[in-house]
């Protein structure tokens, strides 16, 4: 018998984390790596975890991943927010939780762009009086 799957997308900067859940013994695997190995920094582990800590369900839910695009720590977030959306797919009464904790919440913040006449977004090229 297939256990249910379930699915979400999260997004932060340029990346983008397409993220899959389903009941199992809890492993964590982001393109095709587990998710300290991937990740790296102890950091970006737990950030990542975190939704998993609120609900509590380390142990029990299995995390399968997408991530493309931007750095390590915007996937992260981007893997943080998919599994987020994912776990209330599951199960609706998680969302008060995470809803409080802001793990619901995209983040916004963009690259600014660069303007013409400029040497990066609002640095400008040093003033020379003489």
């Amino acid at each position: 018998m297939a256990t249910k799957v379930f699915e979400a997308t999260g997004r932060r900067k340029t990346s983008v984390a397409r993220v899959r859940i389903r009941v199992g013994a809890g492993k964590k695997i982001i393109n095709g790596r587990p998710l300290a190995q991937y990740l790296c920094r102890d950091s970006l582990v737990k950030l990542v975890e975190k939704p998993l800590e609120i609900t509590g369900s380390q142990g029990k839910i299995d995390v399968i991943c997408k991530a493309e695009g931007g750095g390590l720590s915007s996937q992260a977030d981007a893997v943080r927010l998919g599994l987020s959306r994912a776990l209330v797919k599951m199960d609706e009464t998680y969302k008060k939780s995470l809803k409080k904790e802001g793990l619901l919440t995209r983040d916004p913040r963009m690259v600014e762009r660069k303007k013409y006449g400029l040497v990066k977004a609002r640095k400008r090229f040093q003033y020379s009086k003489r």
